[in-house]
């Protein structure tokens, strides 16, 4: 349901899909080949929001009414899939990942203790502490706890309740003092191995200052078969191994960082790996709202618009220009700059118009309606066997000749492929549908049952908008 709705979300605005931002780029380059009385013109920024309201809405109700009689049930083998994270590390090392937040009022017992006396005696990691209002991630071992505090910790229910009862300490809580910073989107569990070659090799983890110098908290070291945990007597000071694995609780930042050091080699590779600028926030709206006002604003068409925001974000620094690189899909680039001039080229040569003639001709005294329709499926057709821009740069110029010659309006039949092509349910062809198939454990058979009711009610609620609003 979500991927499927973030599919007819992007019929909202004219940005929403790529169809839709080519989309008056191709009319303007039809209108060049076409005369005087037949100009078309071109589509607002909110000109699609009726349509795209009336998929969602009508998407929202097909799974609240039929999605139990349409969907997969849960009880299903995931053969490893869909498993997450937190479940492989609790099946391979017994770490069960969840982190408590434990209170340190004053008088408490725990003042003065340090952060290695509670690893050794309780087998309890703790990864961040807070005091005097500062959060402090993978604290230093030796540091003494002073009260009141608050300390984030990993360790199973026996040793929690162990520690609890050791220090009189209150039940542990939901994090609420670490819950932006221990969040799963920045911090977590990972693997890490020590490759052969390594600096570090022959070093314990008390003399590499891991916490301070590389942002990890070790919870395990498995070596040879056996873990080695927290409690054993030499778990800061065995010299680390080639082949030693490290299971770490550290911040997805120190990790990326990580991944570029040779002397670690990063098991875990399901994290976010984007550099978080929380201080960047102001210029990215910025230019954000630069690039809407343009949009709304002026007379720029639709792409440059947008490229003025994305480089006044690299011009800021909100992304560099090595992030903005690998963002573009140099595929889709290279697709476009094929598709473009073919596209081009059959409408300047007339072959666009001679197959309007041959389909006009097969569909003589059909209602309009239905050669719309007729468009709106062989764009749906075209979208699951090729990418959803090139079906449109290919179908964008025979609409417009189909309509011509048939005397309807031929933007109109433009935005009805356009519309059309972002009509595939059906398999998982899609981006955002390839992109949720692994997680969600879905098959292809799922799609097409989801996905073939969805998909006939796309054409009749796009349809029907198009022609109340056209």
């Amino acid at each position: 349901p979500m991927g499927f709705c973030a599919i007819l979300g992007g019929t909202m605005t004219l940005v929403g899909s790529s169809p839709l931002i080519l989309l008056n780029d191709l009319l303007v380059s039809i209108n060049e080949t076409l005369g005087e009385g037949a100009q078309m013109s071109t589509y607002s920024l909110f000109s699609v929001t009726p349509i795209g309201i009336a998929l969602v809405t009508s998407g929202l109700l097909y799974f609240i009414l039929f999605g139990r009689f349409v969907l997969p049930g849960t009880s299903r083998d995931d053969s490893g899939t869909a498993q997450s994270t937190l479940e492989y590390f609790n099946a391979t090392y017994g770490l069960d990942g969840i982190i408590h937040e434990i209170d340190v009022p004053h008088g408490s017992l725990l003042a003065g203790h340090t952060l290695g006396d509670l690893q050794r005696a309780f087998n309890v990691q703790v990864v961040a502490t807070a005091f005097q209002g500062r959060t402090y991630t993978a604290p230093p071992r030796d540091i003494l706890i002073e009260a009141p505090a608050k300390l984030a910790i990993i360790a199973d229910a026996r040793d929690i309740a162990d520690f609890k009862d050791a220090f009189e300490l209150p039940e542990a809580s939901e994090l609420e003092t670490f819950a932006e910073t221990l969040h799963p989107g920045k911090a977590g569990i990972a693997e890490v191995v020590i490759p052969p070659g390594s600096g570090i090799i022959g070093k314990s983890m008390r003399e590499l200052w891991l916490r301070k110098v590389y942002g990890l908290s070790p919870l395990i070291v498995y070596r040879g078969g056996n873990a080695v945990t927290q409690d054993s007597p030499d778990f800061g000071t065995m010299p680390l191994a080639a082949g030693d694995t490290l299971v770490c609780h550290t911040p997805w930042d120190a990790l990326v960082r990580l991944e570029a050091d040779r002397d670690f080699v990063v098991v875990t590779t399901d994290f976010p790996h984007e550099n978080i600028r929380p201080k960047k926030i102001g210029w990215a709206l910025l230019f954000f709202a630069i690039a809407i006002a343009l949009v709304l604003f002026s007379n720029l068409v639709l792409s440059l618009c947008l490229l003025v925001g994305a480089v006044g974000m690299i011009l800021s620094r909100v992304i560099s220009v090595e992030e903005a690189y690998d963002a573009v899909s140099w595929q889709t680039v290279f697709l476009l700059a094929s598709l473009i001039p073919l596209g081009h080229a059959v409408q300047t040569s007339g072959t666009a118009a001679w197959i309007a003639a041959l389909i006009l001709a097969v569909m003589e005294g059909m209602p309009l309606w239905v050669l719309q329709a007729a468009i709106a499926v062989l764009a749906t057709f075209f979208t699951l066997v090729m990418s959803n821009v090139g079906a449109t740069v290919l179908l964008v110029p025979l609409a417009v000749n189909i309509a011509l010659g048939a005397g309807a309006d031929p933007a109109l039949f433009a935005l009805t492929v356009a519309i059309s092509t972002s009509n595939s349910f059906l398999i998982p062809t899609h981006q955002v549908n390839a992109l949720i198939m692994g997680p969600g454990g879905y098959s292809v058979v799922d799609f097409m049952r989801a996905g073939g009711i969805m998909s006939i009610l796309f054409l009749v609620v796009s349809l029907g908008v198009l022609n109340l609003l056209y």
